[in-house]
């Protein structure tokens, strides 16, 4: 007699990008998830991932579960047919390293968006948002203007008293 091997298929688990409205991210992982909870429906996880505006991912036992989860659910825009592997999942969840430090004071310069070439002093700094806040120097009148810090670098760190 042969032995056959066997896998559990519940023990594999794809990951599915799902395309949500921008900035809804959040309402829409509770919905798909109050809309899972409890149930034994194939779905392992719902993943928000930093830094990508207008996607979730699905963990779950296959296609057929994910795309019931979110079928006629608000802010679901559809899902790509392709499931992620492991090791991509691994590099889209890889925390972003920041390569530069801004603190408030420093002055950066604009290498892109629509205050390139322009020169600031950083007022305010929002790690969470990935967001700085600078007043815009050689301009008349000195207004305060929030934006990515990845469009500028800095270009003189401020003294530290």
């Amino acid at each position: 007699m042969r032995s056959l091997c066997a896998y559990n298929i519940k023990d594999v688990k794809m990951y599915f990008i799902v395309r949500v409205t921008a900035s809804q991210e959040k309402i829409t992982a509770d919905i798909l998830q109050n809309k899972s909870k409890g149930k034994d429906n194939g779905i392992y996880s719902i993943i928000i991932p930093q830094g990508m505006r207008g996607y979730i991912i699905v963990e779950a036992q296959d296609e057929i579960a994910c795309r019931d989860l979110i079928l006629n659910e608000p802010h679901v825009k559809g899902m790509l047919p392709k499931p992620l592997t492991q090791e991509e999942i691994d590099k889209v969840l890889a925390k972003k390293q920041q390569s530069q430090d801004i603190a408030p004071n420093d002055l950066v310069e604009f290498f892109a968006g629509p205050f390139k070439g322009y020169k600031a002093k950083v007022i305010n700094t929002d790690p969470s948002k990935d967001e700085i806040t600078v007043e815009l120097m050689d301009v008349a009148v000195p207004i305060p203007v929030t934006t990515k810090s990845n469009m500028a670098r800095v270009i003189e760190k401020a003294e530290k008293v």
